[in-house]
């Protein structure tokens, strides 16, 4: 899929107006968004995102297979793990390394391999589970936040999404949400390839999560100490790169519970 498909303003909008209602006619969507009819039912049926992602029902009244809303409902349906972060913090390691991996088996994504998948998933859920700690020591509260384990949205042949790790913060009044993606390398040394696929999937998130939800990549090196950069993208920006005891840092970027 192109990038031009992620920023198609129309599309974008109709897909947003899909998937924040609960079934929504062509003839609604043509007058909140002040658009003709025609141009309407072209991305209907043309836009990746809605192709792939909304469906109509025998009234034609479209729906999102993933909710703009929280919970974002249907989100879980591609992830290994998903749930609340105090779901997660209460969740025993065996219980959470058996959902997720029945999970990974639901979705479709591979376990060969499984001795060391199993040590990369585990090696995972604990940087996650100190950086949930750390920030609460700082006075953040995240137990209602979002969490997704092994995302790969991946329908027909337009979209492909993938993250290991996805945190969602929500909106508050007037502040808006973010949608924290993660890619995690068990290394300790930052590769430009790597960071460009941290930042690969940025676009497409930003339309799945809507107008409301900022989405931020960084690049999680679980073998490094001490650690938090940012490096630069080829196509211009950074993006945050941190070793797992600094990971708290990233969040602080954007939340700024530090001061």
């Amino acid at each position: 899929m192109v990038r031009r498909d992620a920023t198609d303003a129309l599309g974008r909008a109709l897909y947003e107006l899909i998937c924040s209602h609960d079934g929504i006619t062509a003839r609604e969507m043509a007058r909140q968004l002040g658009v003709d009819r025609k141009s309407i039912n072209q991305r209907l049926y043309t836009y990746p995102f809605i192709r792939d992602l909304c469906y109509h029902d025998e009234d034609y009244r479209w729906y999102g297979v993933i909710q703009q809303q929280v919970p974002h409902v249907g989100l879980g349906d591609y992830a290994g793990w998903y749930g609340y972060v105090d779901e997660f913090m209460a969740q025993a390691e065996d219980a959470w390394l058996d959902e997720l991996q029945a999970g990974c088996a639901r979705i479709g994504r591979s376990l060969n391999d499984t001795r060391g998948l199993v040590h990369s998933f585990l090696d995972c859920r604990g940087v996650m589970r100190e950086t949930f700690e750390a920030l609460a020591d700082f006075g953040m509260d995240p137990r209602s936040w979002e969490l997704a384990f092994e995302l790969r949205i991946k329908r027909a042949r337009w979209i492909r999404i993938y993250a290991d790790v996805l945190v969602l913060v929500p909106v508050e009044g007037d502040v808006p949400g973010y949608a924290f993606s993660l890619e995690f390398k068990m290394k300790d040394v930052i590769d430009a390839g790597e960071v460009a696929q941290a930042a690969k999937y940025v676009p497409y998130l930003e339309v799945i999560m809507g107008s409301g939800m900022n989405v931020v990549p960084a690049l999680v090196l679980t073998r490094a100490r001490d650690l938090f950069v940012h490096e630069a993208l080829g196509g211009g920006g950074e993006l945050p790169v941190a070793s797992a005891d600094m990971l708290f840092n990233v969040f602080d970027e954007y939340l700024g519970f530090l001061g």
